[in-house]
């Protein structure tokens, strides 16, 4: 079997560096492999195993000799480029949301539903980086029947890219140099401050992101539409990882589910990592997410306001699971199962 040909569109940007660093840590298998950009990042350098690679535009016929693309350049980047790639036999691993609830298009999360890559047509999505590390903490739970699903998010500013982050950091030096201060990136000031949007408001008073949540929860576990599922999502200033306080309450004939019994399971699962000891002041922060993979979760208790229900925390590092990472892992998933051109 041939090894792939590998691209990363994208490659000079916040998460496609990321995927880089990941692609070299988990030591993905290649025949070749290029970086991508616009044209104003093109001709810039990149290192990649001990060797420099320089950047090229992301032109058509620059994919007629690759097979698999792992793409963070946006949605108009990939509606462009996703039809230029089927149609010269490669697949596009695709970050942005622009395929995502496209029937004929699997939304995977890696150790997930691995399964439904098997009947991709080209493209595969990327889920919503909130969605994704939640997705890693409920697919174990799911054998109990999931009923209903609240699930608050607390976002840092690095889901909304580069210019985000130095937003919080120049706002935040400005309020505390008692300095007047514009922010651009989101419509109130994000430091010391706390935001209850994310994307703009869709009709129902829910906003774009929330809905994400929804949405793509319902498609990755295959939930029938019985499924309630509700989620708020709130901007927070914090430069790196996605905190959730997520409710479930469980079918009753799964019998009474403990903490215990939940904590017991997700601590065998896939990918989490569980920090519970609240008596020792031991749950998961954002800082104990930065830079590494594992969904952390805490704070796992009895819910009070569900018959048959289960309250805790998660947190993970958006960056990583919640982009990069899971596009490595799918890359690496599709070149195990066969599922790319010359395999």
């Amino acid at each position: 079997m041939r090894k792939p040909r590998i691209a990363i569109l994208g490659a000079t940007g916040v998460v496609g560096r990321e995927i880089t660093k990941i692609s070299e840590e988990l030591n993905i298998e290649y025949e070749s492999i290029k970086f991508l950009s616009s044209a104003k990042s093109a001709g810039s350098k990149i290192n990649f195993k001990e060797q420099e690679y320089v950047v090229e535009e992301a032109k058509p016929e620059v994919f007629d000799d690759v097979d698999i693309v792992m793409a963070s350049a946006g949605g108009s980047t990939s509606k462009l480029f996703a039809p230029e790639i089927v149609k010269r036999g490669g697949m596009i691993i695709d970050n942005s949301s622009a395929y995502r609830m496209e029937k004929d298009v699997p939304l995977v999360i890696a150790g997930v539903n691995d399964e439904d890559l098997k009947w991709h047509s080209g493209i595969v999505a990327n889920p919503n980086c909130s969605t994704s590390q939640l997705m890693l903490v409920l697919e174990p739970l799911k054998k109990f029947g999931i009923k209903r699903l609240i699930v608050s998010t607390y976002q840092s500013v690095s889901g909304a890219g580069l210019a985000a982050m130095n937003e919080l950091r120049d706002d935040t030096k400005a309020r505390l140099e008692g300095k007047p201060f514009e922010n651009k990136c989101f419509k109130k000031p994000i430091s010391f401050n706390i935001i209850p949007q994310i994307d703009v408001f869709c009709e129902n008073g829910y906003t774009k992101e929330e809905m994400k949540v929804v949405n793509e929860t319902r498609k990755i576990l295959h939930l029938s539409d019985d499924v309630k599922i509700s989620c708020t999502a709130a901007r927070v200033p914090v430069f790196r990882g996605h905190s959730e306080a997520v409710d479930i309450e469980f079918e009753e004939n799964a019998g009474m589910v403990t903490p215990a019994e939940v904590r017991s399971i997700l601590e065998n699962a896939y990918g989490v990592k569980v920090i519970d000891n609240p008596d020792n002041f031991e749950y998961p922060t954002t800082r104990d997410a930065d830079g590494v993979d594992p969904v952390f979760v805490g704070r796992i208790r009895q819910n009070l306001a569900f018959d048959n229900g289960i309250s805790l925390w998660c947190v993970a590092d958006n960056l990583r699971i919640g982009a990069a990472l899971n596009t490595v892992r799918i890359c690496k998933k599709v070149t195990e199962m066969g599922l790319y051109r010359g395999a």
